[in-house]
């Protein structure tokens, strides 16, 4: 009986001994702007990128701008609701759209600080569920076309609604005591919008060629660079060692993406979901077939976009991204999320960078 005991608490100290708290160490920290949120609003494709901006102005300027993420989201909309018009309804119409929209945005619209379009807010709060609502009604009616022949007054009434709601583009305005357009406030950051690109890895495209992603969220068909996965993560890692943040699409739907822990891993054995949230776990050998697989039987979805502005370490030397989050800063570690290699590899969508971030073998076989 004393032997049973014994031979326990010993299983028991060694498994107590062999369990591993996060110890984390910052690797690399790249200056960004802080942490906000994006409050009830399905707009984290324009926080994210908006955030990249900024930290790109902070790079090649050494400027700190907080620029207006609904400045974007209202120039965004229009485009949204003629894809669906044209599309005589068999689009989505929604909140969501991706990285490359801010960057045609700004090249469409140009770009202001906060300070100049905050977009309205309700109860101190973003909260577009409304706005939504009343826009896809209006287009489904028009979409119908009752009159039998759509009159071009719904432009119209669409900048109508997003006037009412998160208020009318500014045309021109002060900063810092000197005039702007929001194209000449573009042109002052020195912002080179044609100098980005997105990657993303997929086996059922050809490497190094461009091609259409099909997310639901693509409805301006932007085109995605293919590259193997292998080379998908060095470039990530060359951004972010060179200085370089990188915005960020991926699935956060897991079960090991957590808010709460700000931390995101993939377990070598489902039966470590949880607690490999808090203490260290073996994760998968992520390959490009088990990316492949997970997408397209859509257990990895085009969900969420962050920021990737740094890496950490755990105490055993592993590498995590710090991906800055967009749901306030009581969210994760203070509003980051340390995320595994592993994790960006199954369950990133793609990322986009500077081209000057590349390694020098992506650039030449891109043609860049």
């Amino acid at each position: 009986m004393k032997k049973n005991i014994l031979s326990c608490f010993l299983l028991c100290l060694g498994t107590a001994m062999y369990a591993q708290t996060y110890q984390f160490q910052t690797v690399k920290d790249i200056t960004s702007t802080p942490v906000i949120s994006q409050d009830n609003t399905g707009t984290c494709w324009s926080f994210s990128t908006t955030s990249f901006l900024e930290a790109e102005i902070i790079r090649t300027t050494g400027k700190q701008i907080d620029l207006s993420e609904m400045y974007n989201v209202r120039n965004t909309y229009p485009k949204k609701a003629w894809n669906y018009i044209m599309r005589q309804g068999k689009a989505q119409f929604g909140e969501g759209a991706l990285a490359h929209d801010v960057i045609n945005s700004a090249r469409d619209f140009g770009i202001v600080p906060e300070n100049v379009y905050e977009g309205n807010k309700l109860e101190g709060k973003y909260n577009h569920a409304e706005m939504v609502a009343v826009l896809e009604s209006m287009l489904k009616t028009y979409v119908s076309n009752p009159g039998k022949k759509l009159s071009p007054q719904w432009k119209d009434a669409v900048n109508a609604v997003l006037d009412v709601y998160m208020g009318k583009n500014p045309t021109d305005f002060t900063y810092e005591g000197k005039k702007y357009t929001p194209k000449t406030f573009l042109e002052s950051t020195k912002l080179d919008l044609h100098n980005y690109v997105t990657l993303s890895s997929f086996t059922n495209f050809e490497y190094n060629k461009p091609f259409l992603l099909d997310i639901p969220d693509n409805f301006s068909n932007g085109l995605f660079y293919n590259i193997t996965l292998d080379e998908y993560t060095q470039n990530i890692d060359n951004a972010i060692d060179n200085g370089y943040t990188i915005a960020l699409d991926c699935d956060v739907s897991e079960p090991t993406f957590s808010g709460r822990f700000g931390l995101a891993v993939i377990p070598e054995h489902d039966t470590d979901n949880t607690l490999i949230l808090t203490e260290i776990k073996p994760e998968k050998n992520i390959t490009p077939d088990l990316r492949q697989q997970e997408f397209e039987n859509l257990s990895t979805q085009d969900d969420h976009l962050m920021h990737i502005v740094g890496k950490v370490k755990d105490q055993n030397g592993k590498i995590y991204y710090k991906v800055k989050n967009s749901w306030g800063t009581k969210s994760g570690k203070e509003g980051y999320v340390y995320m595994s290699v592993a994790y960006i590899r199954l369950k990133s969508i793609s990322v986009l960078m500077c081209k000057d971030a590349l390694v020098k073998k992506t650039k030449t076989n891109l043609g860049l």
